[in-house]
């Protein structure tokens, strides 16, 4: 991180008063140099919080004084550096909105626009600056600003729209907002755009800032109706939550909604509909939704869909995509140009051999030596559930590092709707014991599995983290994973996955099996969760002496 000096952080009254103040003290860096800053109302310990940045801070404050309808008490933090510049000021701008995303005393977030900035000088100081700008704001008020570690392990910080996106994504963005000007300027309809792309390779983010994009943040898209659909009970949550910090929508489930309320209640067409996850869609009729396929229906209300999809992630027989049907939707998307692929890894801090190692014990049922030397990812295997389960409670514990959680394949008992008499449904293995997927009491149901302080306490599933990510995360490995004769195998009768061994009917009206699609999609989620490592305990004897032989390299590849 690059040596910078510090920022200047002045505190004042949003009033002409502070104003005066302001001048007064005569600091030539917030008076006559490009700054940014933070306007703040606190109401009974949340925030409505507004982020600008401007050559002419006192020029700017009286425009806002006339255009902002802010309490009497509200403050304001004005922040210069003597290496700001347009550029700069603008890419702190974009960095706090991101940051004040994931703070949970913010209630209302607002400012005029996403300002990433790419290339200017001195963009090589421009993260050490800010950490040096937030910490000092930080010491101002810590309600308000924590620290940056508590902030990146928000789930709300991690869905952002604010992100600076990559190259591969910032392309990816371009070419489908073209797509969407061109199909609305031409009135065209039932228009699919399909972004593929693995575990971890930014699909979340990239649509996220498309949603806030589409939702009127684009003078272009201004008036057009824009909806954010996901089949999770989890990802739903975290969308909600940034649609309504971030004004898109005044109440939950307005612009932000499962799959099948946008199919059951939308009567005119919208404009745009964008699907996270779209693997988790029902390809066939259940109790809530009596269709044949949600992504059809959605295409039949909706002038635009753009659906990001990982076939790798399907987990239940109803959402299932038939091999040929995918064929014909990647078909339909790419004779329009609207296919789309992302390639990179984003989420694993992990070297190449490392996800090679996960991909091949996961789809190539093999077990290999376990890469060495990788320096930002540790990979461990474990001789006990008990030992793994101290090793995450020892990291979670450490603030600046994050979030670390147990999980398992979906191996136990479990049901939703549970007796009152019954006990809670636990994970058993050896001395080992936890409560199992989501029966914790929560202050804050609102708050996604992962974040939740008490699941430390309680083993998640594929359902409860899946299109999430963590510091580390600890896997069980179940008893339907084994391993005989020198291979992996998936054993149907040991999985207490209903949805993934049960039989699947086809379009031809067959009825078949799909579990050795369906059971190694589980474990490939489960498996790239953790950003900075991932420890292993197998169940299977065989299963655990065959990867602690791989990690003391005992195992000929």
């Amino acid at each position: 991180m690059a040596n910078v000096n510090d920022p200047v952080v002045e505190k004042i009254s949003f009033n002409k008063n502070g104003l005066r103040l302001l001048d007064e003290r005569n600091e030539q860096l917030l008076l006559d140099y490009p700054t940014v800053y933070i306007i703040y109302a606190e109401n009974k310990d949340s925030y409505s919080v507004y982020v600008g940045e401007t050559n002419n801070i006192k020029q700017r404050t009286r425009e806002h004084f006339q255009e902002m309808r802010y309490a009497k008490r509200s403050k304001m933090f004005v922040v210069g550096h003597e290496h700001f510049n347009k550029s700069l000021t603008m890419d702190i701008e974009n960095k706090l909105m991101l940051y004040m995303t994931g703070s949970k005393a913010v209630k209302n977030l607002s400012n005029k626009r996403a300002n990433p900035q790419y290339k200017y000088f001195p963009v090589e100081e421009m993260n050490a600056i800010f950490s040096k700008i937030w910490r000092q704001l930080h010491r101002e008020n810590n309600q308000l600003f924590p620290v940056e570690k508590v902030i990146e392990e928000n789930a709300l910080f991690k869905a952002s729209p604010f992100h600076k996106l990559t190259e591969e994504q910032m392309n990816a963005e371009i070419t489908i907002l073209d797509h969407i000007k061109q199909a609305l300027n031409e009135e065209k309809e039932n228009q699919l755009i399909l972004v593929e792309g693995s575990a971890g390779s930014g699909k979340t983010v990239l649509l996220s800032s498309l949603f806030y994009l589409l939702s009127g943040q684009d003078e272009e898209f201004k008036g057009k109706s824009a909806y954010m659909l996901v089949n999770h009970d989890q990802q739903v949550k975290v969308y909600n939550n940034i649609a309504k910090k971030l004004g898109i929508q005044k109440k939950f489930d307005e612009k932000v909604m499962k799959p099948t309320k946008f199919i059951n209640n939308f009567t005119d067409k919208a404009d745009i509909a964008l699907i996270d996850e779209a693997h988790l869609l029902w390809t066939q009729g259940k109790q809530s939704y009596q269709g044949k396929n949600q992504l059809n229906d959605i295409m039949d209300r909706a002038k635009i869909t753009i659906a990001v999809l990982d076939p790798h992630q399907m987990l239940r027989t109803q959402q299932y995509i038939e091999g040929q049907t995918l064929k014909k939707l990647e078909n339909r998307a790419k004779k329009n140009g609207h296919l789309i692929k992302l390639n990179n890894q984003l989420r694993m801090n992990a070297a190449k051999d490392t996800v090679k190692w996960i991909k091949m014990l996961v789809y190539g049922n093999r077990i290999t030596n376990l890469p060495k030397d990788d320096k930002d990812y540790e990979l461990k295997i474990f001789k006990s559930p008990s030992e793994m389960y101290k090793a995450i409670k020892e990291k979670n514990r450490d603030q600046s590092k994050g979030l670390s959680r147990m999980l398992a394949t979906f191996d136990w008992e479990f049901k939703e709707k549970r007796d009152k008499n019954h006990d809670l449904y636990q994970i058993t293995v050896e001395d080992f014991s936890l409560p199992w997927n989501l029966q914790t009491k929560s202050k804050d149901k609102n708050l996604s599995w992962a974040e939740r302080p008490e699941t430390i306490n309680e083993v998640g599933s594929t359902y409860t983290i899946q299109g999430f990510d963590l510091n580390y995360s600890g896997v069980i490995i179940g008893p339907s994973v084994k391993y005989r004769d020198g291979k992996i195998v998936y054993d149907p009768n040991a999985s207490a996955n209903k949805n993934a061994v049960s039989n699947r009917t086809l379009s031809d009206g067959s009825k078949v099996k799909i579990y050795n699609q369906l059971l190694p999609n589980e474990l490939n989620v489960l498996l790239t969760r953790g950003v900075n490592g991932l420890y292993i305990y197998a169940v299977d004897d065989e299963l655990r002496k065959a990867l602690l032989a791989a990690q003391n390299q005992e195992i000929q590849n």
